[in-house]
């Protein structure tokens, strides 16, 4: 069998076939140790990137465009680019053209010629299809570097910190269990009684008597039932906010640079796994104790009455276990397409909704529409092979339970006919079994829910097996020098490690303290780049950065931001009050902050006309509000702040000539004795600043005044005379 690990994500399928061609020669890797090899971005990882990966691992590997025919000659496994945007191992071909394919997203799967062209084929060249392959083979360097894994918490083991401190809830709903399922076993006997007795001697008042002991019985049984389900929903809740509240503190912890590689919709999954895990954790496991519990009882009540019976609902309950089993593995493969297509599902069907005015405005309606269609189209093949297998599976449950429960009869009739069970014996003994038949398929449903909690578990122990952003404990959370200049001193910077080019190339500057410097140049040249990095965003390539003569590495990054007053390019504003979303901070509102925030972003004027004034309620994203009124809002969330260090990345760029205009002078006047730092294109935003920087293609080239870099005639000159049309 080859070894098969899952993605926890969508952006990991290249790292994971890794992980396992390393596990296929011999050496285990946990995802976090790759992860320091093979980075992945928003768009994942790239074959470069696993290839680089591979090389630094002891791996050789060779890459390129191969024929279908060439294909079965190769050395195996290798890696293969799927349908253009994943990545899978190809492991085995068999003769009958049938090619086995470990995906990190659905599982081990095995394709038709004609399926495994639908998703490797890419290119066409002299008249040969061809797909994308990465054939790999260890050397001996592979074998001596020690395998890295990381001892996560994949077990249940950490789960029971959350159950602990409830332990004597769930010590009382056992009781309560085990109390109504000793109740329930007083009903055969009682039903056995009335045959026996009451109707073989015709004796009424016993029949009632039994009936109103069942009656009490029935009630009590209700009455422990109630409330060990009032418990547990009171426990299930609470295990809840737990769980999802220890994931938020975590995700909080995480730097920034992890929001960058993560999707919405991946946080959004593992959200999902939180409450599958605490209803495994809860109702799930309760469930299937008190199903043992039953099974255990109502077994030795029947053993008792009858061994030949007990034997045959023994033998025909592993029948179904066994039964069961066989699809476990099919129905996890179909689970994990289900889950891919419902998710290009929602995308799409999210994606239609919200653009169609601009569907209709580009005359592009029965394309979109054919698409959407198309989407349905494959969700609907998945959920009939799974409909067909879980068909197959429940046709092969009834019949396998029917023939169990048929020869019971018989074997009960047969016993009553030959003197050996009396007929009250048979009623009860029909009645355990009925008693007994809901467990056995509580006890398989559990083992579907135990497949789909574990692969949860992992999910989410990946986000709280991460490093903290703030790992140093002995991080400074004071100024340590005097001169509190900023400085890049020789800065390397990329995203992707593996690419060639570098977003930040060498860069040596210093942004004076209490002094307006500007940063200036082309569309991704690295201008925002270097607000991030300021931040503490990443970590450099190369090089560093300073506070004074410290590193920024060396400060404790909350306590460095509590410092910066921030407007960034797709800064968020927050669906509550203006007040609020000025206020952002942790502590009450100081009102003469805030209008005085308000007034230097020259936004006072349109909130005092609104009718709830600042307790006006903004909708999510700022939906209500101009782009111009978003930026207002937003440079006077950092004016409140009322920071020693100002980063502003076109924090003017939506305005209009008037209101840019009074904003830069009054925030000039805020300026003073604060260290600032502005990107921006326009002139009248950059011209007045101390000092100018300009850069291109992540290197600086020119640095000055507006006056002296108009004077030299150079890029900055260039791009005033560009967006002026000055002439000569």
């Amino acid at each position: 069998m080859f070894p098969f690990y899952k993605q926890h994500d969508s952006m990991q399928c290249g790292i994971t076939c890794l992980q396992m061609i390393c596990k296929y020669y011999g050496k285990e890797y946990s995802l976090e140790s790759l992860s320091r090899y093979c980075f992945a971005t928003t768009e994942g990882v790239s074959l470069l990137g696993i290839s680089e990966a591979a090389n630094k691992l002891g791996l050789h590997t060779i890459c390129g465009r191969i024929t279908l025919e060439q294909l079965p000659q190769a050395p195996l496994p290798c890696i293969l680019h799927w349908s253009q945007n994943h990545f899978v191992i190809l492991y085995k071909i068999k003769k009958g053209k049938k090619f086995h394919i470990a995906d990190p997203g659905k599982g081990l799967l095995t394709y038709t010629e004609k399926e495994f062209k639908d998703h490797w084929i890419s290119t066409q060249s002299k008249g040969e299809e061809k797909g994308i392959a990465m054939f790999i083979q260890p050397t001996p360097a592979f074998y001596e570097l020690s395998g890295e894994t990381t001892n996560r918490k994949r077990s249940f083991k950490f789960l029971f910190g959350y159950i602990k401190q409830y332990r004597r809830y769930f010590g009382q709903i056992i009781l309560g269990a085990l109390t109504g399922c000793l109740l329930q076993l007083i009903f055969p006997f009682l039903t056995q009684a009335i045959v026996d007795i009451g109707i073989t001697h015709q004796n009424l008042e016993i029949i009632y008597l039994i009936l109103l002991g069942q009656l009490i019985l029935t009630i009590s049984r209700t009455c422990v039932d109630f409330i060990r389900r009032w418990i547990l929903l009171h426990i299930s809740m609470r295990i809840n906010i737990s769980l999802v509240s220890d994931f938020f503190i975590k995700l909080l912890k995480l730097p920034m640079s992890f929001f960058d590689t993560k999707l919405m919709g991946d946080l959004m999954q593992r959200m999902n796994d939180h409450n599958r895990v605490e209803k495994f954790l809860t109702t799930q496991m309760l469930n299937v104790t008190f199903s043992l519990l039953s099974f255990i009882v109502f077994g030795c009540v029947l053993f008792g009455y009858n061994l030949p019976i007990f034997l045959i609902f023994l033998t025909g309950s592993i029948l179904y276990g066994l039964w069961i089993a066989v699809f476990l593995k099919k129905r996890k493969a179909l689970d994990y397409e289900l889950f891919e297509k419902q998710a290009v599902n929602h995308n799409k069907t999210y994606q239609f909704i919200t653009s169609m005015q601009e569907i209709k405005l580009q005359n592009c309606e029965q394309r979109r529409r054919w698409e959407w269609e198309d989407v349905q189209a494959d969700l609907f093949q998945v959920n009939m092979k799974s409909l067909k297998l879980q068909q197959t599976q429940e046709a092969g449950s009834i019949f396998i339970n029917e023939v169990k429960n048929i020869i019971i009869t018989v074997l009960a009739a047969t016993a009553v006919i030959h003197g050996q069970m009396t007929l009250g014996m048979m009623l009860a003994v029909q009645y355990i079994i009925g008693q007994l038949n809901a467990p056995v398929e509580q006890l398989m449903n559990f083992l579907y829910s135990l497949q789909d909690v574990k692969i949860s578990l992992e999910r989410i122990n990946e986000i709280h097996e991460m490093e903290n952003e703030e790992s140093n404990k002995g991080a400074l959370s004071a100024f340590h020098d005097r001169n509190k200049s900023l400085s890049f001193k020789n800065a390397d910077f990329k995203y992707d490690p593996h690419n060639p080019n570098k977003t930040l190339d060498g860069i040596n500057i210093t942004i004076p303290e209490g002094k307006v410097t500007a940063i200036v140049g082309t569309s991704g040249s690295g201008k925002t780049t270097m607000i991030k990095l300021l931040l503490g965003y990443y970590p450099l390539l190369a090089g560093e950065i300073t506070i004074g003569n410290t590193d920024l590495q060396k400060y404790n990054l909350k306590w460095w931001r509590k410092h910066c007053g921030v407007v960034m390019q797709d800064g968020v504003i927050f669906s509550e009050s203006i007040a609020r979303n000025i206020a952002v901070d942790d502590g009450e509102i100081d009102k003469e902050r805030l209008l005085q925030a308000a007034r230097i972003a020259c936004i006072n004027n349109y909130i005092q006309s609104l009718p709830l004034k600042y307790n006006t309620l903004i909708g999510q994203d700022g939906i209500g509000l101009s782009q111009g009124q978003k930026q207002r809002i937003l440079i006077a969330r950092a004016v409140y702040k009322n920071p020693d260090y100002i980063f502003l990345d076109e924090a003017t760029n939506a305005l209009d000539a008037n209101n840019e205009r009074s904003i830069v002078e009054n925030l000039m006047e805020f300026y003073k004795g604060k260290t600032v730092v502005i990107v921006a294109h326009r002139l009248s935003t950059v011209k007045n600043a101390d000092q100018l920087i300009v850069i291109e293609r992540g290197k600086i080239i020119e640095t000055g005044t507006h006056l002296s870099l108009i004077a030299n005639q150079g890029a900055y000159y260039h791009l005033v005379k560009n967006q002026l049309e000055l002439g000569n």
